[in-house]
C-alpha cells in the first residue's frame, strides 16, 4: 500500500506540473482527493491492514494528502500570477490617447417648464398632489357635475376600461378626491398625464399632460382668482404680462372663464406668435360649482374656492416657441439639444 501511495503521490505531482488552468487543477483534485478519488478508494482499504498497521498508514496517507494540497495550492498562485499579468499586458493604458467625450442628458422642456410652474406656486404657498392616471368615472366625470348623458363623456373622447373605469381625461379628478377627504383649507396644485381620444396633430395628441389648480376655503372670491393668475402670468411668461378673462363655461365651475395672456412676443403689439391680436389663450378656470362642493361634502354655504387647469404642453409651446407639439415627442436630438 506504501509503493501505491508514493505512485500516487509521484503522478499527481506530474499532473499538477502540467496544469495550466484552475479548470484542470479542479479535475486532478476530483480525481485524487474527491469522494471517488484514488487516494480516497486507497484509504477505504485500510480496514483490510492487521491492527498495528493501520497507524503508520493512517499516517503515510495524511502526509501524501496534505504533500498534495500543499502542491496544488502552490501551482494555483502561479497560474493566477500568469493570468493577471497576461491580462495586465492586455489593459495598459496609453495615457497619450485622448480622453472619450461624455454625452451628458438633459432635462426635456416639458419637465423643464413643469418644474418653472411648480416654483411659481409653491411660492404662493400651493402644495403639489399627485392621482392615479386610471380613474374611477366617479371622480373623473360624476363628482364633477358632469353627468351621464353629457358629450364629455362620449366613448369617441374617452378611453373606457370598462363601464366605470376609464383612463382620465383632466387631473380635475384629483380635486374631487381632495375635496372629499374634508380637510380644509385646499390650497393645491395637481400635475400629471391625461388621455383623450383625438387625432395626432400640431396642436393636440391622445396622451398629454395637465396642472389641475384648486384653492377652497372660506371668503375666496373670483378677485382672489384674477390675482392669482396674475402672479403666475409674470413670474412664468416674465415682467409685465398682462391677463384677461373672458367668459366661458365649463361644468365644474361657476363663473367660467378663459384666460388670455399678453402675447410675450411683441408685448401686445400684435405679431405672427399671437395671430395679430396680442393676446394668447393659456388656460380656463372659475369658482367651484356649489353643486361640486356639495356632492364632496363641503358646505357651499360656509367655504367657496376657484380652480384652473393648465395644458403644460401649451404653456411649453408659448414659452419657447414652440409651433408643434409632436415635436415634443418625436425625440429628434436636434430638437432637444437646444434646451441644454
Amino acid at each position: 500500500m506504501s509503493k501505491s501511495l508514493e505512485e500516487i503521490r509521484l503522478e499527481t505531482e506530474e499532473r499538477i506540473n502540467r496544469a495550466e488552468s484552475t479548470e484542470s487543477l479542479d479535475e486532478i483534485r476530483v480525481s485524487v482527493l474527491g469522494k471517488k478519488g484514488s487516494l480516497t478508494e486507497i484509504m477505504k482499504t485500510m480496514k483490510n491492514l492487521p491492527p498495528e498497521e493501520r497507524p503508520k498508514f493512517g499516517q503515510q496517507m495524511n502526509l501524501v494528502r496534505a504533500h498534495i494540497e500543499e502542491k496544488m495550492g502552490n501551482r494555483l498562485k502561479d497560474i493566477q500570477a500568469k493570468v493577471l499579468a497576461e491580462k495586465m499586458k492586455r489593459e495598459t493604458l496609453d495615457v497619450t490617447m485622448p480622453g472619450r467625450k461624455m454625452i451628458r442628458g438633459h432635462k426635456h422642456p416639458n419637465q423643464i417648464a413643469l418644474e418653472d410652474l411648480e416654483r411659481v406656486f409653491i411660492g404662493m404657498g400651493y402644495e403639489v398632489v399627485e392621482g392615479p392616471e386610471v380613474e374611477f368615472d366617479r371622480y373623473n366625470f360624476e363628482l364633477l357635475n358632469i353627468p351621464a348623458n353629457h358629450p364629455a363623456k362620449d366613448e369617441q373622447d374617452t378611453f373606457y376600461i370598462t363601464k366605470d373605469i376609464l383612463l382620465r381625461t383632466q387631473t380635475s379628478s384629483v380635486q374631487a378626491r381632495i375635496m372629499e377627504k374634508g380637510e380644509l383649507p385646499i390650497k393645491i396644485i395637481s400635475p400629471g398625464r391625461v388621455f383623450r381620444a383625438d387625432e395626432v396633430d400640431a396642436t393636440h395628441s391622445p396622451s398629454f399632460h395637465q396642472v389641475e389648480g384648486l384653492v377652497v376655503g372660506k371668503n375666496v372670491t373670483m378677485a382672489d382668482l384674477k390675482g392669482t393668475l396674475d402672479q403666475f402670468a409674470t413670474n412664468f411668461f416674465g415682467p409685465g404680462t398682462k391677463t384677461k378673462l373672458r367668459p366661458h363655461h365649463f361644468p365644474f365651475t361657476e363663473p367660467s372663464a378663459e384666460v388670455d395672456v399678453t402675447c410675450f412676443k411683441c408685448g401686445g403689439k400684435g405679431c405672427g406668435v399671437c395671430k395679430g391680436s396680442g393676446w394668447i389663450e393659456i388656460l380656463g378656470c372659475g369658482m367651484v360649482h356649489p353643486r361640486v362642493l356639495e356632492m364632496c361634502g363641503i358646505d357651499p354655504e360656509i367655504y367657496s374656492g376657484f380652480a384652473f387647469g393648465i395644458g403644460l404642453e401649451r404653456v411649453t409651446l408659448l414659452k419657447y416657441e414652440i409651433d408643434d407639439m409632436r415635436l415634443l415627442y418625436e425625440n429628434d436630438v436636434r430638437f432637444l439639444q437646444q434646451f441644454r
